[in-house]
């Protein structure tokens, strides 16, 4: 459930926070979970860690709690990070909400763009498959009856020309192509391979396709550094099974892969420049 949604849902709720991580731990300082009496909306790590704060949480719902825990993630819990987290819990209320709906906005403007070109079978199974991850999510199409299915918080794009939005995609991002139509693959990755901003470019099919698109792409007047960029077949080449829910997993993982990469360099760079 969204963010937004679960807090129209369960008003009565409790933040849990950790507000300061020592040591080896499952997550980081700033990381935080919303319970109420029936649901749970986020994770701090998981575990009898978890577990712990979710009783007490509960328990300061019915007036009891404590509003500070700090917690050793030693064996005497049944875990072995070796840590020790402190977790502040507060009670909902129309300032938290603000605060949390102003996080999310500034986390969400923050994340990598990832532009699915064609919602099929793979491209509606890989929407669904990033709509956890940290990515925003926009998916475009030339058919209208393809983006209704889609996660509510996936981006829709109905175009007649796709390749036109490439430029479109904020630097850092992603281009996946996975459209009905081969001859539109190909101009998509044209315009996407001719921005070397971009994090990754990848294109559904085999290698006949890449060695067509190759032929095709050097009589266009393109080059082997824009086609060493080019990831065909996407999803890489260890698991065979092409079943569209299990290539949109592979790619997922590519995914966060090859952006996280980017990013590593780009902070790289810029500590460099300092």
């Amino acid at each position: 459930m969204p963010l937004p949604d679960y807090l129209v849902a369960h008003s009565c709720s409790v933040l849990v926070e950790i507000v300061e991580a020592r040591g080896s731990t499952p997550r980081e300082a700033g990381t935080f979970m919303l319970v109420s009496s029936t649901e749970i909306w986020g994770t701090i790590g998981g575990g009898q860690f978890e577990y712990m704060a979710i009783d007490n949480a509960r328990a300061m719902l019915s007036g009891g709690g404590e509003r500070v825990m700090d917690i050793p993630l030693g064996p005497e819990i049944g875990q072995c990070c070796g840590g020790r987290t402190k977790l502040l819990f507060t009670a909902m209320n129309d300032e938290l909400r603000q605060r949390l709906e102003r996080q999310l906005q500034t986390d969400q403007q923050g994340r990598p763009a990832v532009f699915l070109f064609g919602s099929g079978h793979v491209g509606l199974a890989l929407a669904y498959a990033l709509a956890p991850l940290p990515f925003a999510v926009s998916v475009v199409e030339t058919r209208e009856e393809a983006l209704q299915e889609l996660p509510a918080q996936t981006s829709r794009r109905l175009t007649a020309m796709p390749e036109a939005l490439v430029e479109t995609i904020p630097a850092g991002g992603a281009a996946v192509i996975l459209t009905h139509d081969h001859a539109l693959d190909f101009l998509i990755a044209q315009k996407a391979l001719a921005r070397p901003d971009l994090a990754y470019v990848g294109m559904i099919g085999s290698k006949t396709k890449r060695a067509t698109f190759s032929n095709w792409l050097r009589r266009e007047g393109g080059d082997e550094t824009m086609l060493s960029r080019l990831v065909l077949p996407i999803g890489g080449s260890a698991v065979r099974d092409k079943r569209p829910a299990v290539i949109a997993a592979l790619v997922a993982a590519e995914l966060l892969q090859r952006i996280s990469a980017s990013l590593e360099r780009s902070s790289d760079r810029q500590i460099a420049h300092v």
